[in-house]
């Protein structure tokens, strides 16, 4: 099953709210540290409802220990505003690793260079980028629908 990786999230709502994405989706959510919250933060917890004994997740020391854990040779696939396929002519894997950068200045090019396969969403050229959690569901969804994943739901 496809997993989320949120690298070093800044705001814990979008935090929650990924995590709420996640236990609606049955998809993994991986925490790569430093995080610019603490995990029992009301705001984390309020934007997760309900849901958090829903979503199976974990916090990582480092993406290096994410990605070695893993030892499925799962691919990597970045997100960025600043370039990549466009999210919808992408050809997503049911194994991949969808990795969001931090809120304020996204996957810096250090990781981004881990991986050849990257993904962007289609804007108009009026704003810079869209919220992490709004990224995260759109990018999840279309990686779903890509795999048939969806089609299991109806």
């Amino acid at each position: 099953m496809i997993h989320i990786v949120l690298y070093h999230p800044e705001i814990p709502p979008n935090t929650g709210n990924v995590a709420r994405l996640c236990a609606g989706t049955g998809v993994q959510l991986h925490l790569i540290e430093p995080l610019g919250f603490v995990i029992d933060d009301k705001h984390l917890k309020r934007a997760g409802l309900d849901y958090w004994p829903h979503v199976d997740w974990k916090v990582w020391p480092s993406l290096e220990a994410y990605l070695e854990a893993d030892g499925t040779g799962r691919r990597l696939v970045c997100t960025s505003a600043r370039g990549g396929e466009p999210v919808h002519r992408f050809a997503f894997s049911p194994e991949d690793s969808l990795l969001f950068g931090p809120e304020s200045t996204g996957l810096p090019p250090e990781v981004l260079e881990l991986s050849s396969h990257r993904v962007r969403i289609p804007t108009r050229n009026c704003i810079r980028s869209l919220n992490l959690s709004t990224s995260a569901g759109i990018v999840l969804y279309f990686a779903l629908a890509g795999t048939g994943a969806l089609e299991a739901w109806g």
